[in-house]
């Protein structure tokens, strides 16, 4: 690392990268190098280096691991990425697809992302071929199937999962800090999930999120520049 890197990470702070599920957490490993622990210090060959979180799966549970990993040395001006999979909203999305958030939503409140284009732009270069919807991403504390998909298209948003809106909330309470959100559709409108576990047959799904660390590193990296 360069000295002028070392002095933006210095002042910037680390990556904190979180996810629920073990699988999203072994596409995540298993793109780079690291411990066989829930929370890793990580690095790979594209020179980026992060700390993975696995927070476990619902809003209660993200929002307490993210509490507690952000309470850690080192973490008080950490930049936050909160990722895995998640059900598309919008007719015509498909397995694979990618999601980047422009604002996290649940009932408790809206979290704007930073760096929202970027972050897409680096998407469709790490993973060319696949489509990047950028928008509003809603929270919930269940799956979400059915009816109640159309029912949370209708309030603009493009994708549901379970913790991004509250993993974020947690980040940025009482912090300036950067967070943003990217989602691998899992479960989209003409191709939904019957059940979780399905996603372990090595999906399409899980190939893409084990490609999107180069985009996590630039958006990152972005992060630690000075703001004009």
């Amino acid at each position: 690392m360069s000295p002028a890197a070392g002095d933006r990470t210095a002042r910037g702070g680390p990556l904190l990268v979180a996810c629920a599920l073990r699988i999203e957490q072994m596409a995540l490993r298993s793109a780079g190098r690291g411990s066989p622990h829930g929370t890793d210090a990580h690095g790979d060959a594209h020179g980026g280096a992060y700390t993975l979180l696995r927070t476990g799966m619902g809003p209660c549970a993200a929002e307490r691991s993210v509490l507690a990993a952000l309470d850690g040395p080192g973490m008080d001006r950490a930049a936050l990425l909160a990722t895995g999979f998640c059900a598309g909203l919008v007719p015509g999305m498909s397995p694979g697809d990618l999601v980047v958030a422009e604002e996290t939503r649940d009932p408790r409140g809206t979290v704007r992302c930073t760096g929202t284009g970027l972050l897409a732009e680096a998407l469709a270069r790490a993973v060319p071929g696949r489509t990047v919807h950028i928008g509003p991403l809603t929270g919930s504390d269940h799956v979400v199937r059915g009816r109640e998909r159309a029912q949370l298209r209708a309030t603009g948003a493009v994708a549901v999962d379970m913790e991004s809106a509250a993993t974020l909330r947690a980040a940025v309470g009482g912090r300036d800090r950067p967070v943003a959100a990217v989602r691998v559709i899992v479960d989209a409108p003409e191709h939904e999930l019957v059940r979780i576990g399905t996603v372990r047959g090595g999906i399409s799904a899980f190939r893409v999120l084990r490609a999107v660390l180069p985009a996590f590193y630039e958006w990152h990296r972005s992060s630690l520049l000075p703001r004009r």
